[in-house]
């Protein structure tokens, strides 16, 4: 009887415990890991290894980045104790700081294959590098580049509306959009191409792994627009690197045509001394001319130069005043807000952000009014013939003249597109 009483007292004193132990589980309890999904596609990568590691040894869970996820919200649940979370944290402050991460970046966890324990927290900044945050052993991080191919490939295409759309029909990405506009943007008038227009493009596409990561140098662009062609090519030498005509010219002038780039934006209005205004209801000058973008659309100096005013009226809004010397100076008018470093006194280069398109003022939509002045007065910068750049030394004609004619050659070699 005695033994009996016994075991049911030891067995009750068992159940009270673990009953215990589950509620206070139940109200403290340890949040749950967050759901990622497998990334195998490391096991394609030429050298067979995952983020360095030996594929055999470990696995990636894959993931990007959400909205105010912390290095808590994502090592805690598998174990890692905030005391090393803070001691990453802080160890990596001069590598990469951990407050840097952002929502929509690729990261990864590397775990053990043997025990699931969490081996490294990676994190890709770009597709070329990636941060290593080690958590075996000892902690710290380090920042790794990724090794990249470069090949040279050919694209052409044919204008149906709009520089833009045709290359975006075509599946070509924004960065080679933007350098064919750098290549040619000084000797085409992007606002007036015409449907029929060709080009044809050589350039480097960077690769990792077999697929494509981003767009290197543009080597040379060919434009044909009604019977006129138009040739860049670009070339390297102490003075200047970028791109040149078939002379040896820099394509590159003085001042851009536009303060935003042609492939975002259209104009609106143009210089008119007779403008029936959309605000006033009525008749007055208009001493600008207007590119209607999106909100938010990045503005850029003309030209280098040092900023006089950067300031609001009621009919200018937010405005930026530059001086490029003693002859020239641009204005850009109803910004949303102006670029961080703009203030007076600052020097400001040739396709620097100085602001954001936006519609402050006496404006009916987004856009910038840009105007441009020539000895205190305001002129058409359309129909100004500025100044043309320096010339190339003698010295290095020869060897442009050798690059000139390969790319050339290629360019040429190029099938013209057909529309359809």
């Amino acid at each position: 009887m005695i033994l009996r009483r016994t075991v049911f007292i030891i067995l009750l004193s068992i159940f009270l415990m673990v009953g215990g132990f589950m509620l206070y589980q139940n109200a403290f309890p340890r949040p749950a890991p967050p759901s990622f999904e497998t990334f195998t596609e490391f096991e394609e990568v030429h050298d067979k290894s995952i983020y360095g590691y030996h594929p055999d040894s470990v696995y990636v869970d894959s993931f990007t980045m959400e909205w105010n996820q912390t290095l808590g919200d994502i090592l805690y649940p598998y174990g890692v104790s905030h005391q090393q979370i803070a001691i990453l944290a802080e160890r990596a402050k001069d590598v990469f700081s951990v407050r840097s991460l952002r929502v929509g970046k690729r990261a990864g966890l590397i775990r053990d294959n043997h025990n699931g324990e969490v081996i490294a927290l990676v994190y890709e900044p770009s597709a070329y590098r990636y941060v290593k945050y080690n958590l075996r052993d000892s902690i710290y991080a380090e920042m790794i580049n990724r090794d990249y191919e470069t090949c040279i490939e050919e694209a052409r295409g044919v204008i149906t509306s709009s520089l833009w759309a045709a290359m975006d029909q075509e599946g070509f990405k924004h960065a080679l959009i933007v350098e064919m506009e750098h290549a040619l943007a000084w000797s085409v008038d992007f606002h007036h191409i015409l449907r029929g227009d060709i080009f044809k493009l050589i350039f480097e596409r960077e690769y990792i792994d077999g697929e494509p990561v981003g767009i290197g140098k543009l080597a040379g662009a060919y434009y044909k627009n009604n019977e006129n062609e138009y040739y860049s090519i670009y070339f390297e030498n102490p003075k200047y690197s970028g791109y040149y005509d078939e002379e040896g010219r820099p394509m590159k002038k003085a001042f851009l045509k536009a303060p935003v780039q042609y492939s975002q934006v259209r104009i609106s209005s143009r210089y008119n001394l007779r403008r029936f205004h959309p605000v006033l209801k009525r008749t007055r000058a208009h001493y600008g001319t207007d590119y209607a973008a999106p909100c938010g659309t990045p503005i850029i100096a003309v030209a280098d130069g040092v900023v006089l005013k950067a300031g609001y009226t009621s009919g200018n809004g937010n405005y930026v005043k530059v001086r490029h010397d003693d002859v020239y100076q641009t204005q850009y008018l109803h910004m949303t807000r102006f670029a961080s470093h703009v203030k007076p006194g600052v020097h400001v280069k040739q396709g620097q952000v100085i602001g954001y398109v936006g519609k402050t003022g006496l404006a009916t939509g987004c856009h910038v009014c840009f105007r441009f002045w020539k000895h205190g007065r305001q002129v058409d910068h359309l129909r100004e013939k500025l100044p043309p750049p320096d010339p190339m030394p003698d010295e290095f004609f020869p060897v442009f003249y050798e690059t000139r004619d390969s790319i050339k050659a290629r360019l040429d070699a190029i099938p013209d597109p057909v529309m359809l």
